[in-house]
């Protein structure tokens, strides 16, 4: 049992990293908060004093911050049902005995460890490519003329992108609960005369809830600042703008750190809103 003495010397030695860590996360934050009220124009004048809630109204009631808000949403909706879905069947597939299971699995992974900004650069050129890319060849052998994807299917193109590279994540995630599952409740439901599909719906899926909630909320919390696929694919443009590129736009190309600051506030507002329902729901499914 842990005497006062040893709680003290613990307390003590953790001291150092949780004071960097908690400057780490609060100088940044607080700096943000501090120039989201002032009007901070770098290369125009520098700071010009205090404007309050000015940078917030005006952030707020620009006609691309709705716009920006939703776009973020249907892509992070996109990517979570694309992601979850087909996790889900490549987890079943890689739990069945194959012939160099191994290789398979490392390459279902791989894709994680690319850079979103490789990945993203890979399919707009070799893939989205409307004049020499794969799906362009592909398209005219079936006779058909080629889709410009980041103009013409921006969204989806971009959904399809970011999935491809968080699809491994939730594969993994979700081939470890599909492992841990009762081999022999599953063969019990056999005997007794259930199908596969049965089988899936009633036991699988069911004993997957907790995994596929961990994985929604770390997933969510990482693709609402998505950023680097949409500056080397669309660069926001063709209704790709997000509220993490609106915000980049107001900083470095408008060089307003005050508006950005304030959009940077609205984002954190955002994410914990988000982060807290999936908290519940998340805490409700661990407890069951």
């Amino acid at each position: 049992m842990a005497t006062q003495h040893s709680r003290s010397a613990a307390r003590l030695m953790i001291a150092p990293a949780t004071i960097l860590l908690l400057g780490w996360m609060l100088i940044p934050l607080v700096m943000t908060l501090y120039f989201s009220f002032k009007k901070y124009l770098p290369l125009r004048g520098g700071d010009l004093g205090w404007v309050g809630f000015d940078n917030y109204v005006r952030f707020v009631s620009s006609s691309s911050f709705w716009p920006a808000v939703a776009t973020t949403l249907i892509i992070v909706g996109g990517v979570l049902i694309i992601t979850i879905t087909l996790g889900i069947l490549l987890a079943l597939l890689l739990d069945q005995p194959m012939w160099g299971q191994g290789i398979v699995r490392i390459l279902v992974i791989a894709p994680f460890f690319v850079m979103p900004t490789v990945s993203g650069l890979v399919w707009k050129n070799m893939f989205m490519d409307p004049v020499n890319g794969f799906f362009a060849h592909l398209w005219r052998a079936f006779g058909a003329e080629p889709i410009q994807w980041l103009s013409q299917a921006s969204l989806p193109s971009l959904i399809m992108i970011i999935s491809w590279q968080w699809l491994p994540f939730a594969t993994l995630i979700l081939l470890t609960a599909v492992q841990s599952l009762d081999s022999e409740q599953r063969e019990a439901a056999e005997m007794d005369g259930a199908g596969p599909f049965n089988r899936f719906c009633f036991i699988t899926l069911p004993h997957l809830s907790r995994a596929i909630t961990v994985v929604v909320l770390i997933k969510t919390i990482f693709l609402l600042s998505i950023f680097a696929e949409i500056f080397v694919t669309t660069a926001g443009a063709f209704g790709t703008k997000t509220l993490t590129y609106l915000i980049f736009q107001r900083v470095l190309e408008s060089q307003n750190v005050g508006l950005g600051s304030a959009g940077g506030v609205y984002a954190i507002i955002l994410a914990n809103i988000i982060a807290i329902f999936l908290m519940r729901i998340v805490g409700k499914n661990l407890d069951r």
